[in-house]
C-alpha cells in the first residue's frame, strides 16, 4: 500500500467534505489533532496508520451537525477505506475509534475496558485541542453558531451530566468550561498529552478569573 499517497487522498476527501464547517470542528481543526496525534505518536506503541486515519476523519460527520447520528462518520470512513482498498481490519479499528474517541460517549458510564493505546492517543489529542486558547476561541464559535449567551449567572453549569444531558444542553457557552473543558486536564492518558493539558489548564483559568471580574465590571 502507499501510505503516504493513502494520507494524503485521506486529507483531500476529509477537506472536501468539512468545506463550510463551523468554525471549530472545520478542516483546521482536523489538522491540529491530526499533527498533535503525530507528536503524541513519537513517545508511544501505536499502529500509526490507525491513528492517523482516525485522526483525519474524527470530525468527518460530527453528530451535533447531523440530527444526532453518532454513527454517520464511521459509514463514511468506512466508505472511503474500502474504495482505497485499505484492510478490513485496518478500517474496522479506524471506525471504531471513530466511534468511541468523543468526550460524550463516555458521560454517564462506569470504569470500562482499558482503551487501546491507538484511543489513548486520539482521544489526547482531541481533547488538547479543546483546551488553552485555541480551546477558549472554539468554544465560543460554537456557542456563537448555536445562538447561545456568553455568560448567565442564573444557570449555574453541571458538571456531572449524563450523556443525553450533555447532547441536549443548551447552556450559556461558560457554563461549557465547567462542564467539560476544565475536565479534561485529568482525563489525558500520554505523559505529553498531560503536560501540555496543564499548561493549557492553566490558561483557562486565568482567562475565566478575567472574564468573571469584567463580566461584573470589577477591576
Amino acid at each position: 500500500m502507499d501510505r503516504a499517497g493513502l494520507i494524503e487522498r485521506t486529507k483531500a476527501f476529509v477537506k472536501g467534505s468539512l468545506e463550510g464547517a463551523e468554525g471549530g470542528h472545520d478542516w483546521s481543526h482536523t489538522q491540529r489533532v491530526h499533527r498533535t496525534a503525530l507528536l503524541l505518536l513519537e513517545g508511544e506503541r501505536a499502529d500509526a496508520l490507525v491513528v492517523e486515519l482516525a485522526a483525519l476523519m474524527h470530525d468527518l460527520a460530527d453528530s451535533k451537525f447531523h440530527n444526532g447520528d453518532e454513527a454517520l462518520g464511521g459509514r463514511l470512513a468506512e466508505g472511503f477505506l474500502r474504495d482505497q482498498g485499505v484492510g478490513a481490519a485496518t478500517t474496522a479499528q479506524v471506525v471504531e475509534l471513530i466511534g468511541t474517541m468523543s468526550f460524550r460517549h463516555g458521560l454517564g458510564e462506569g470504569p470500562g475496558t482499558e482503551p487501546s493505546m491507538e484511543l489513548k492517543i486520539l482521544q489526547d489529542a482531541d481533547r488538547l485541542d479543546a483546551m488553552g486558547a485555541v480551546g477558549i476561541a472554539r468554544a465560543f464559535s460554537y456557542g456563537g453558531f448555536k445562538n447561545r449567551a456568553l455568560h448567565d449567572p442564573n444557570v449555574p453549569p453541571d458538571p456531572n451530566m449524563d450523556k443525553q444531558a450533555y447532547k441536549s444542553s443548551t447552556a450559556p457557552t461558560i457554563n461549557h468550561f465547567y462542564e467539560k473543558l476544565l475536565l479534561l486536564k485529568d482525563q489525558m492518558h500520554t505523559p505529553t498529552a498531560k503536560r501540555l493539558a496543564a499548561q493549557r489548564h492553566a490558561f483557562m483559568l486565568e482567562f475565566l478569573d478575567r472574564f468573571l471580574k469584567e463580566w461584573e465590571g470589577k477591576e
